[in-house]
């Protein structure tokens, strides 16, 4: 997907074209985890949809629950997705931040003839 050491710098082009692929990937991944958590606070919770979407929206968010959870299973999914959540957050900057990474470490190491003009 990147080009390697020793070929010369991708033009701005492609890397718009490979931060807006990373964008897209990052935002689907939050979006399967979001149903996740929306089905099983919905299901398991027992919370009608709204509710099982702002739960979800806030755990993944990183800002904590918001109803109270009543039942030891609701309690036990809570925490493993909130769990799960802070993995997908790694995953999500480490995603969006690939390109950037590479560009700027690929681009101390391209001599100053290789770099587009």
């Amino acid at each position: 997907m990147f080009e390697q050491k020793h070929e010369k710098l991708a033009p701005v082009s492609v890397f718009v074209r490979r931060m807006a692929a990373s964008i897209a990937m990052a935002g689907i991944l939050v979006s399967i985890v979001l149903l996740i958590g929306i089905a099983g606070y919905h299901w398991i919770a027992g919370f009608d949809w709204t509710d099982s979407f702002l739960e979800a929206s806030m755990i993944l968010g990183g800002m904590g629950p918001v109803n109270p959870l009543t039942t030891r299973a609701a309690k036990l999914f809570a925490s493993g997705y909130a769990l799960f959540s802070g993995l997908i957050f790694i995953a999500v900057m480490g995603i969006v931040l690939a390109p950037i990474t590479h560009r700027m470490l690929h681009k101390f190491h391209v001599d100053e003839e290789d770099l587009p003009k």
